[in-house]
């Protein structure tokens, strides 16, 4: 790493803002998949960035934007309970947060990992990829030249650009494909126009639902996870252990009040960007003042009413074309999971366990306790932590 004692004020505002630039795309894409305000998102890119380093001290070079776990729960859930009662059950993932922070004190990061074993988090995860596949096709259906025109983007920038430009596949995709999208003269800009240069962002306030606390709580279980694994890669990026000093346990703590402080507001849940982890890689500039210095700018940028006017401008195949490839890849990740850790499906006991998660979680099953229903991923995701506790391994 840089010596980053010797970066002057103008250039940690200039690699700031480059960090920024990494994060935009998909800090702004999942509000626009489920129906929130981008703006919104980015004021709370940038709070809970703040919130995050106040916890951990401001010693750990990480920079949060929006979750893509939550997108398939956040759709399903504002069908049933509306966007209020939603956001009241993204407030109680920030308890779960703070419930796994306390454990990893108390117990240690083995006692999670144990509670949430590769078996369990693999198929979740492949979950949150496939159950948004008939979305994205939809999406990407209603102008199909657009569509591919985007993806074609994305693919082509994430294996062969080189620097900065790699780390943003889905900035470029959403820029050429709007491009595209003007010359096709399907975009309106109207509503450009006619908005303020200035603006506040639509701030929603939560209402309380514990229909949506039980639906979203057991979905936390990947981005916990997630969590985890981008803390260690910060270590191997930077050099530090981040897991010792400030500590595991503080990082998650973080992690989850600015999922608390998101939710309060009507963004969406936040998680640690390994975007902007490679940007760290590549730039060799791991200055925690130069990660705040990106979260201002995400809350300057979300002020700016003719930015939030574009990007809702943006045609719903041009995100669908992207989302072809994300969630295929959320998926694929998933896979990976299973495959990394050497998980034996011919081990009868692993099948059932995987089989269950899946099924549950793709065919939409529902469990209603009372007037509590809980379905979707969240069930999936239950009945699997469930399952690998309560089902014998085998001695072999």
């Amino acid at each position: 790493m840089k010596n980053n004692s010797k970066l002057g004020p103008v250039q940690k505002t200039i690699v700031g803002a480059q960090f920024l630039f990494v994060a935009f795309g998909a800090t702004v894409l999942v509000p626009l998949l489920v129906g929130m305000d981008p703006s919104v998102a980015l004021f709370t890119a940038g709070i809970g960035t703040f919130v995050f380093h106040l916890v951990t001290k401001g010693k750990v070079p990480i920079f949060l934007g929006s979750s893509f776990a939550f997108i398939a729960p956040i759709i399903k859930a504002t069908e049933l309970y509306g966007l209020p009662g939603t956001l009241c059950g993204l407030v109680a993932v920030g308890a779960v947060y703070g419930l796994m922070s306390a454990l990893v004190r108390l117990r240690g990061v083995e006692f999670i990992t144990n509670l949430f074993p590769p078996i369990v988090v693999g198929p979740v995860i492949m979950l949150i990829g496939l159950s948004l596949a008939g979305t994205g096709v939809d999406m990407a259906k209603s102008n199909w030249p657009l569509a591919i025109i985007a993806l074609l983007t994305t693919i082509v920038v994430s294996l062969f650009a080189k620097g900065l430009l790699k780390l943003i596949p889905i900035f470029a995709g959403i820029f050429v494909g709007y491009i595209a999208a003007t010359l096709f003269g399907v975009i309106d800009f109207q509503p450009v126009i006619d908005a303020p240069w200035l603006a506040l962002p639509a701030f929603v306030r939560p209402e309380l639902c514990w229909e949506a606390i039980v639906f979203m709580i057991p979905v936390a279980i990947a981005p916990v996870i997630e969590h985890i694994g981008d803390v260690y890669a910060i270590n191997e990026v930077t050099g530090k252990d981040y897991v010792k000093d400030p500590g595991l346990h503080r990082t998650m703590l973080g992690d989850g009040l600015a999922c608390v402080a998101a939710s309060l507001i009507g963004g969406p849940p936040v998680t640690t960007y390994s975007e902007v982890t490679g940007a760290i890689s590549l730039t060799k500039i791991a200055d925690p003042v130069v990660i705040r210095i990106a979260a201002i700018f995400g809350i300057l940028f979300s002020v700016l009413g003719k930015m939030s006017a574009l990007l809702k401008t943006i045609p719903s195949a041009v995100l669908g074309g992207i989302m072809l490839l994300l969630f295929g890849t959320i998926a694929a990740v998933g896979i990976n999971t299973l495959v990394k850790n050497k998980v034996d499906l011919g081990n009868t006991r692993n099948l059932i366990i995987v089989s269950l998660i899946l099924i549950l979680g793709i065919g939409g099953a529902e469990m209603t306790f009372g007037s509590i229903t809980i379905g979707g991923i969240g069930l999936a995701a239950l009945v699997g932590v469930i399952l690998n506790l309560i089902i014998p391994r085998s001695k072999a």
